[in-house]
């Protein structure tokens, strides 16, 4: 990456390890507050933390001095004596990067501070035939273009999405078997191409899609939530109290490969009856579409596809609307596991599920009464995710501005401008 693209560190700060962590949390907790809450005046903010006023002053000027907070209006609303001036979050300076990985694309996107995305943008592209070397160099490039199309918004992190099997302590993917991809070290070779300034996280995608769904989707702060993503795999993310479950290496969330298809069928995997191999988006097509249909061709746009699909199920062409008949079936055998086992208030289901969901609902609703053991779905709903293709880049861009958030002291403060030397006149002797 060149050197306009590589990305400014925060300056470490000369102040005690004890006392700068507690100023770095204090610093958060407003910032927060003023993320989740809207804009509130000094005097609101300290009552809320519980912070003195004078602590919350301070706080709220370094975060203006790093560009993270602007005075409002003044609002006197009525109220008796001196009106406060409210402090708003200034989502414009900071902004994350999220990118997905996927069969046959890759896509990015851009989010400030404040929710506003920045930059879009998804290519088609045959990720297993391309190989993980020049992927990352697409990957690379991507982000470039992403950083320089953000403007003034300073990339504080990046996190890429993969489908499969992702050690996000070292971002290495030991296996995403519909990639193709085995023990890639994706951490370590984007760091080799874009340079060590601005962090980088790898996350499974699925896991990524139920963070954005939980921080941003139609059922968002919903505590228990089961997400299902439909593309050429199948994942699940499970939020279960209001946390992402990960399991004990972080690998929960595979429910593509648990084994509820046919046995005599192969699984992109190698193993036999996983359940992507009855719902996934190559068990549809091939059920919908002779091999040399147009639907079939991955270097078409994917929703350009669906479409298609869709507009052959509303003139309703029969083999169209049975193969979407049996994904819903399989869909309601699978989610009832899932509704049986952790109970969530919501199922969503997000990718094709989502884009082709109004053919879906039905069978599947009709499996899940036949199989959820508690009466009324346990209290389950299955929504449609309104994300669509976008989840897994938000939950990325999402996950890389929490850092922000934990720690506002990331975003560096601007260097003070040195004062001009006195000009100097000499006198005659």
């Amino acid at each position: 990456m060149s050197e306009s693209h590589r990305f400014p560190v925060a300056a470490p700060q000369a102040v005690p390890a004890d006392q700068a962590a507690v100023r770095r949390g204090n610093l958060g907790r407003v910032l927060r507050l003023l993320r989740d809450a809207g804009p509130r005046s000094r005097a609101r903010i300290a009552q809320e933390t519980g912070l003195n006023k004078a602590t919350v002053s301070s706080l709220v000027a370094e975060l203006a001095d790093r560009g993270l907070v602007t005075d409002g209006e003044v609002d006197r609303g009525g109220a008796v004596g001196r009106p406060g001036l409210p402090v708003h979050l200034d989502g414009t300076g900071v902004c994350g990067i999220g990118v997905e990985l996927n069969v046959d694309y890759v896509a990015i996107l851009v989010l400030d501070l404040g929710g506003e995305v920045r930059f879009e943008h998804r290519v088609a592209l045959d990720v297993p035939a391309l190989g993980a070397e020049r992927t990352l160099d697409e990957v690379a490039r991507l982000v470039g273009e992403a950083a320089t199309a953000a403007g003034a918004a300073v990339p504080v992190g990046i996190t890429v999405a993969v489908p499969g099997l992702v050690r996000s302590v070292d971002g290495v993917v030991p296996d995403a078997p519909n990639l193709g991809w085995h023990d890639v070290a994706v951490l370590d070779g984007l760091v080799a191409r874009l340079g060590p300034g601005c962090p980088v996280r790898v996350e499974n995608d699925a896991n990524l899609s139920a963070i954005a769904e939980w921080a941003m989707g139609p059922e968002a702060r919903t505590p228990d939530l089961v997400y299902l993503t439909g593309e050429v795999g199948v994942g699940g993310g499970l939020v279960v109290d209001g946390r992402l479950l990960r399991g004990t290496a972080g690998f929960s969330g595979e429910v593509g490969h648990t084994p509820l298809g046919d046995p005599a069928v192969v699984c992109g995997c190698g193993r036999r009856g996983c359940w992507e191999t009855v719902v996934g988006l190559g068990a549809l097509l091939r059920a919908a579409a002779d091999p040399d249909d147009p639907v079939h061709d991955s270097g078409r746009d994917l929703e350009t596809r669906l479409a298609e699909l869709a507009a052959r199920a509303d003139a309703g062409d029969r083999r169209t609307l049975d193969a979407l008949a049996a994904v819903g079936t399989g869909l309601g055998t699978g989610a009832a596991v899932l509704i049986n086992l952790v109970n969530p208030q919501v199922v969503l289901l997000g990718g094709y599920f989502a884009v082709l969901g109004r053919f879906l609902l039905e069978p599947m609703t009709a499996e899940l009464r036949e199989r959820v053991f508690a009466a009324d779905l346990a209290g389950a709903r299955v929504v449609l995710s309104t994300l669509g293709f976008t989840a897994a880049v938000r939950g990325g861009a999402h996950v890389a501005l929490e850092q922000v958030l934990d720690d506002p002291t990331l975003v560096p403060a601007p260097e003070p401008i040195p004062a001009d030397p006195p000009i100097r006149t000499e006198t005659s002797a």
